[in-house]
């Protein structure tokens, strides 16, 4: 899988690929990370990205030349990179979306600054746009960040052990269940009794019941999803 990250900022993107699983990941040869810069592709005099806003408002917008260039080259170079924008008026980024993009080959993030992008750049070359929550960001490093992780854990081979991808939150509608190490007890505080039982069948149901309890009091949303389903099933 490999990764393009078109930025104006490399260094804040660039850092985190320096430890912990996707270092190793890159290492492997699993994912591979490149950066492009879209003032490297600008025809102004200064290497210039950005302009006053048409119509008024405060702020300066990306303008459109130096994208545009970037982009195709982009695309010259990689006829099947699948090019993602994000910004705050968008879709929701999902773990599902993590899960099928997890499967392509070649992915581009476009992170913004400034006011944003120009939508001319957007409508000609975004494939997905996303956003990853209802608030706003200096820029869109962090977002392009956070989905190339989630997307990344669910490249084989990225994980050490993927069956833990099949227990976490979102894979269904419920959140996951609290989790505990050792040792047991801890300043007087123990592991949840039937942990230690070694009944795995009553523990199952009592991470069920557990993740259950969990999603009503953080997500009462996606627990009227799970019932809902439920009785539809029956």
């Amino acid at each position: 899988m490999k990764f393009t990250f078109v930025t104006l900022f490399k260094n804040i993107v660039e850092g985190y690929f320096n430890d912990s699983i996707l270092k190793r990941a890159i290492q492997k040869e699993i994912l591979n990370v490149e950066y492009i810069n879209p003032r490297d592709f600008s025809s102004s005099r200064h290497n210039k990205v950005d302009d006053s806003a048409v119509g008024g408002g405060a702020g300066m917008v990306m303008n459109p030349q130096p994208l545009f260039d970037t982009l195709d080259e982009l695309r010259n170079m990689s006829r099947n990179v699948h090019i993602i924008f994000l910004t705050p008026v968008a879709k929701p980024f999902r773990q599902n979306d993590a899960k099928r993009l997890a499967k392509k080959s070649h992915i581009a993030f476009v992170s913004g600054r400034y006011e944003g992008i120009d939508e001319r750049v957007l409508e000609k070359y975004a494939d997905e746009i996303f956003s990853i929550g209802d608030y706003i960001l200096t820029g869109g490093e962090l977002p392009s960040l956070v989905i190339c992780d989630a997307i990344s854990r669910n490249v084989d081979g990225v994980l050490g052990n993927s069956d833990s991808l099949e227990i976490e939150s979102f894979e269904t509608e419920l959140l996951e269940a609290p989790s505990f190490s050792k040792p047991e007890v801890y300043k007087n505080i123990s592991v949840t009794s039937e942990y230690l039982k070694g009944n795995h069948s009553n523990i199952r149901s009592l991470k069920l019941a557990l993740s259950v309890c969990k999603t009503k009091f953080f997500r009462p949303e996606q627990l009227l999803k799970h019932r809902t389903r439920k009785s539809y099933e029956k």
